[in-house]
């Protein structure tokens, strides 16, 4: 199956400044992808790469399949929304509906004017006078309205209350169920994104740290906690991504079987967990 994402040796560079460094990814399609890092770790970047909104600096990028941004059919695979949610403010909706269809050969008409209708948005009213939450959701019919193969999300969630981040993702998962759409989403609320992704992508200091089906990945890593030792002391085939020590007790965590034992306690791990333990070792 062609992969939704594949990249080897992708690297991108704002001159001096590496964004992100020697890349390699492969991500089957039908997942809803989380995309998590701290800031500058270059999870917008990479989702523009993969739009075609930037070019690599070296190595090489392939979205389902072409050249991101490669023409009209490429184009209409992938919709895009950028961390603020951009709509047209002296724009109406219905002024958005419209330019979604003019724009989008794949436009749905009938379930982007019904899913305004459900959002109880005012067809007549300007877009600069929706709330936030408003304009993200606005901005999301637009994208989905196009009918793309991949959805790429930047922090679409960020600014909006607990209340509109739920009604958010509530819609989000009811298009991916309705249409099979593959969608990639960055943000820093990693508990929204445990309701709803099951591949996850930790980048940090310009580098993949992790990637992987979250289910797989949360199986393969423990938490160990046992009295006070060094972690080369640790059975062999076990990788100690992290280490903490008290006084008299050590806490590791692992990836690898470690089976059970006397002198420790064995934890398991959330996505949540996971993903801060791999961003706190690359600092």
């Amino acid at each position: 199956m062609t992969a939704i994402i594949e990249a080897q040796g992708l690297s991108k560079r704002y001159g001096a400044r590496p964004a992100l460094t020697d890349c390699t990814l492969h991500i089957p399609p039908g997942h809803v992808v989380g995309l998590v890092g701290p800031n500058g770790a270059g999870k917008s970047t990479l989702l523009k790469l993969a739009c075609g909104l930037l070019t690599p600096t070296s190595g090489s990028l392939a979205v389902l399949g072409g050249r991101p941004g490669a023409g009209p059919e490429q184009i209409a695979k992938v919709a895009f929304v950028a961390q603020d949610a951009p709509v047209y403010a002296h724009l109406s909706v219905a002024d958005h509906l419209r330019l979604g269809a003019h724009l989008n050969p794949r436009w749905d008409r009938a379930f982007a004017e019904a899913r305004v209708d459900a959002l109880g948005l005012d067809r007549k009213q300007k877009a600069g006078k929706l709330s936030g939450g408003q304009r993200a959701q606005l901005a999301l019919t637009l994208a989905t309205g196009k009918r793309p193969d991949l959805l790429l999300l930047d922090e679409p969630v960020a600014s909006l209350d607990p209340l509109a981040r739920r009604d958010f993702l509530r819609h989000l998962m009811e298009t991916v169920a309705e249409e099979g759409t593959s969608v990639v989403l960055s943000s820093h609320l990693i508990s929204d994104l445990e309701r709803v992704c099951d591949y996850l992508i930790v980048l940090a200091g310009s580098r993949v740290r992790l990637a992987g089906e979250v289910d797989e990945l949360t199986a393969s890593h423990h938490r160990i906690i046992t009295a006070r030792r060094e972690a080369d002391s640790l059975p062999s085939g076990l990788e100690v991504i992290s280490a903490a020590h008290a006084e008299r007790q050590s806490t590791f965590v692992v990836h690898g079987a470690p089976g059970p034992a006397d002198d420790w306690a064995v934890e398991p791990l959330g996505m949540e967990d996971l993903a801060l333990t791999y961003m706190e070792a690359a600092r």
